[in-house]
C-alpha cells in the first residue's frame, strides 16, 4: 500500500499529496507521471509527479477536483493509503542548456511545469516563469517557483492578482519588448497551449507542450490518449506526454478531450448523491 504522509490544500478544490513510494521517487525524472487507483473498484487516473524527496522516499502529486475519482481522492487524509501507484511512466523531459527558457503553467498545469522548470534551471538556463489562473485564489506554487526562477510573472483572467489577462498577453509583451527566449514550455488547458503555440510559431521559438490531461490507462493499451502530431497518430502516455507544440492538432485534441464528458458528469453526479445520501 502507498501511504499518504502529508496532505495540503493549495486552493479551493486543489490538493497536494505527498505519497510514500521509495522506488518511484528514486527513478523519476522531470516530465514523468504516475497512474493511481484509490481502491479495487476505482478508475486509473494519471497524475504528474510534481516533486520528489529521495531521502524520505516520497513523491508529490497535485490534484484538482474535476470528477468522481478526484473528488474521492480529496476525501483522503494523512495516514490513508492508495491501492496502486504505478510509475514512473512516460518519456522524461529533455533537460539541457538552451539559454533562456520560459515555463508557462495555466491553472493546475503549473504542477506539471514546476518540476520541468526546476530541471531547466538546474541545467544552467535563465528561467522565466509565467503562472496563469482564472482568479487569485487558484494561483498555485507561486512561493515554491519563486525560489529558483529568475523572473516570475502572475496573470489572472479577472485581474484579482498579478497582471490582468492571459499568459499569452504576458508572453507577447515580453517578446515584443525584446526578450530573447530560446525555448517555451507550456502546460495547462488545451486551448491555452494552442494559443501559446500559435504565438511562438510566429516568433520562431521552439515550444514543448504537455498533453497529460488526455490520458487514462497510461500504458498505451486503451488508445484513449491518441493525438495527432505532424499528421501522425501518437499515444500521449508512451510517446509523450510532451510533444512539439507546433505539430499538435489541437482541434482534434479538444474534441477527444470532450468525448466522455457526459459519462464523466453522470458518474460524478452519482457519486455526489451517494455521499449526500450516506450523511442523511
Amino acid at each position: 500500500m502507498n501511504r499518504i504522509v502529508d496532505k495540503k490544500k493549495l486552493a479551493e478544490g486543489i490538493n497536494l499529496f505527498e505519497i510514500e513510494t521509495p522506488l518511484i521517487a528514486r527513478k523519476r525524472n522531470p516530465g514523468q507521471f504516475v497512474i493511481i487507483r484509490i481502491d479495487e473498484k476505482g478508475e486509473r487516473i494519471p497524475l504528474t509527479i510534481a516533486d520528489v524527496n529521495i531521502k524520505k522516499g516520497t513523491i508529490t502529486i497535485i490534484v484538482q477536483v474535476v470528477g468522481k475519482t478526484t473528488e474521492h481522492l480529496g476525501t483522503l487524509n494523512k495516514g490513508d493509503c492508495l491501492l496502486d501507484v504505478v510509475g514512473p511512466l512516460g518519456q522524461p523531459t529533455q533537460i539541457e542548456k538552451f539559454g533562456t527558457v520560459a515555463a508557462i503553467g495555466g491553472g493546475v498545469g503549473q504542477a506539471v511545469c514546476y518540476p520541468i522548470a526546476m530541471g531547466m534551471k538546474d541545467a544552467g538556463n535563465y528561467l522565466i516563469s509565467i503562472i496563469g489562473a482564472r482568479t487569485k485564489d487558484l494561483v498555485i506554487l507561486e512561493d515554491e517557483t519563486k525560489k529558483f526562477t529568475d523572473e516570475l510573472y502572475i496573470t489572472t483572467d479577472d485581474g484579482s492578482y498579478g497582471r490582468k489577462g492571459f499568459v499569452t498577453d504576458l508572453l507577447k509583451e515580453l517578446l515584443d519588448g525584446g526578450e530573447k527566449i530560446d525555448l517555451v514550455l507550456a502546460s495547462g488547458p488545451a486551448i491555452m497551449m494552442k494559443f501559446v503555440s500559435l504565438m511562438t510559431k510566429e516568433y520562431g521559438i521552439k515550444t514543448i507542450v504537455s498533453l497529460n490531461s488526455i490520458m487514462v490507462d497510461g500504458t498505451g493499451m486503451c488508445g484513449v490518449c491518441r493525438v495527432e502530431v505532424r499528421g501522425k497518430t501518437k499515444f500521449a502516455c508512451v510517446d509523450g506526454p510532451e510533444f512539439d507544440g507546433h505539430e499538435v492538432n489541437y482541434d482534434l485534441l479538444m474534441k477527444r478531450l470532450a468525448t466522455y464528458k457526459e459519462e464523466e458528469k453522470l458518474a460524478y453526479d452519482r457519486y455526489l448523491k451517494k455521499i449526500v445520501g450516506s450523511k442523511e
